[in-house]
This record gives structure tokens, sequence and C-alpha cells, in this order.
């Protein structure tokens, strides 16, 4: 399955066109052309963990806090933004159950989707019924030691990702502040050298060194914006995302081990309850099967996207120095002491 994502720079920057090309026979259609807006990203989504709740549902970036982008029809937000739901639907399209899925299915070929959701589910198969969780009154006593190193991974790894966004959110801002400062001070040595005909030349060299060192830190600080800090807000999301899906299967786990309780103590019920629990063991063992799956690509995804962050990051900082020193480096014949002429 092949996605290609359009989002419409327009007067109104949250409607999205897509074309969509699909090989595989689930589709009526090899080419789908609909209109989304973020609303229904979010409606999707939410049916995806209605339906899958065993599953890590891929998070959506956040609707208007976009690398501190304030003005949502600015190109710099749609393009952040286009990117962003791009991936979304990339990571379900690579899911093996989530791109199944009938309301996925429905997102991608529908004309008019406010049609479904008005009518919620009538139109629609009900997935995922003999995995619907509980969120009662069930307590767990302890986590399974593999899915308590889960949890405790993840809290590790979303409090070290948001120290790095913090961070790296003030080095951009400081980066920024001392680009300001660049700007102003390249031009004096210009001016300046009108004053000065013996130095004029080196003057007006040092001036226009200065002025490349101020493109190279636009365009770091442009990448460290652009593609270093929503991969960090999207993995920071990400972890959220799988600890509700493991709270879920807590809840799965708490409400069958209550009723491994009831059946010890309510001998009467015997004949009814271990169908009750066989269900909930079901449904401990689907979550856990599932969260073990999905923990897995996860992980997997997260390795080959950081190395490919950390390897863009390590490029783009060489080439910001490479060229602040070759721009020093041009200046320097022109600040030699040069032979008299007799």
């Amino acid at each position: 399955r092949t996605c290609i994502l359009i989002l419409i720079n327009s007067k109104n920057a949250s409607q999205v066109l897509f074309f969509f090309f699909f090989p595989h026979s689930e589709f009526d259609l090899p080419e789908y052309s609909v209109r989304r807006r973020y609303q229904d990203f979010d409606w999707l989504r939410n049916k995806l963990e209605e339906s899958q709740p065993t599953h890590l549902i891929p998070p959506l970036p956040e609707k208007f806090v976009v690398k501190g982008v304030v003005d949502r029809f600015s190109e710099e937000f749609v393009e952040t933004r286009r990117k962003a739901l791009d991936k979304f639907l990339k990571r379900i399209t690579d899911h093996p159950v989530l791109s199944f899925n009938e309301h996925f299915n429905v997102f991608l070929t529908a004309k008019d989707l406010n049609a479904y959701k008005k009518q919620g589910m009538a139109l629609l198969s009900k997935m995922g019924e003999s995995v619907k969780y509980v969120t009662g009154g069930y307590k767990l006593r302890s986590r399974p030691l593999e899915f308590a190193a889960i949890g405790e991974y993840l809290d590790t790894f979303s409090l070290k990702l948001g120290t790095i966004d913090r961070i790296a959110q003030r080095i951009i801002k400081e980066q920024l502040e001392y680009l300001v400062e660049l700007r102003e001070y390249g031009p004096i040595y210009s001016t300046w050298s009108g004053l000065e005909v013996e130095l004029s030349e080196p003057l007006e060299g040092v001036s226009a060194c200065i002025g490349n060192c101020c493109t190279a830190l636009e365009e770091l600080s442009e990448d460290m914006t652009d593609d270093f800090l929503p991969v960090l807000r999207e993995y920071i999301l990400y972890s959220e995302s799988m600890k509700n899906v493991l709270k879920k299967r807590d809840q799965v786990q708490a409400e069958y081990e209550a009723k491994l309780e009831a059946v010890a103590l309510k001998k009467e019920d015997r004949p009814k309850v271990p169908t009750d629990v066989e269900k909930c063991q079901d449904r401990v063992e689907c979550f856990n099967a599932d969260l073990k799956a999905d923990m897995e690509r996860w992980q997997n995804n997260k390795r080959q996207d950081f190395r490919q962050l950390l390897m863009g990051m390590a490029d783009k900082n060489i080439q910001y120095y490479e060229k602040c020193l070759t721009a020093w480096e041009s200046i320097i014949p022109l600040l030699q002491d040069k032979p008299e002429t007799k």
C-alpha cells in the first residue's frame, strides 16, 4: 500500500488533500482522492484506539503547538504538519493489523466522512469486541517483570527525551539570538571600510565572511527545527501512547485476577464463572502478545529513526563548521601583509 499526502497551502491550512494508490484487493479502486481535516485524523485515531485496544496507535502531532509556530497558515507550519500527518499514516499503513482496520479503510476511501461520524459504528463492523478492556475498580497487584521493565524503560526514555527537547529548544533560541547579533555585526565592517582606504578590502572581506556564517547558522537552526525536534516530539508522544496501552493491559490482568478470586470464594458460582475467567485469560494473553509485538516493532523503528536522525545531525553540524571554516579561510590572504612594490 502506498500513500501520497499533499497538504493544501491555502486559506484553510488544516484541510488536506490525499491521493492514495492501493495494490491490495480489499479496496474497490486502485486510486482514491479525498479531503481530510485535522479533526478527521483525530477521529481516526480515536476509532483505532476503541477498536484495537491491544495495539499501539501512533500519535498525532499537536494540533496547534508545532515547533513553536503560532501562525497556522505559515509555510513552515503547513510543511511541518504535512510531514507529521504523512508519517502518522505511514505508521498505520506499515502495521500488520491496523492497516486492515475498517475505520482506516473508511478514512482513506470515503468521500463524505461526516456520514460515518454521525452514524457511529452502525455502518462499520464492531471490531475488537473480544478484547474490550475494563476501566472499572479492579486494581493490579503487580505487573509481570517483563512489563514492569517496559514501564520503567518508557519512564526513563520519555524523561531523557523531554530533557533533550528542552535543551535543544534553548539552543535554537540562543542560535537565533546570536544570528540577530551577527546580522547587525557584519554590516558594521562594511560601513567602516568606507572610512579606511588602506583597510577597505579586508574589512569588506570580514563583512562578507560574517554574512556567510549567518547563512550557515540559519540553515543549521532550520534543520534542527524542521528535522530534529519533530522526531523528539513524536517519540515523546509515542512513549505516552505505549504507557496507555500498558495501563489497559494492567486493567485486563486486574480483572482476570479478581475473577480468579471470585471463583475461589464463591463455590456456588463455579459452573458459570470459569467461562468468564477463560475469556479474561484470553484477553490478557491477547494483550500480552500484541503489546510485546508492537513494542518490538516500535523499538526497531526507533533505532532506525534515531540512527538516521543522529547521522543527519552530525552531517549538518559538519557542514556548518566547514562553511564557517571556508568563509574565514577565504579572507586570510586579504589580511596578510602584501609586499611593497618598488
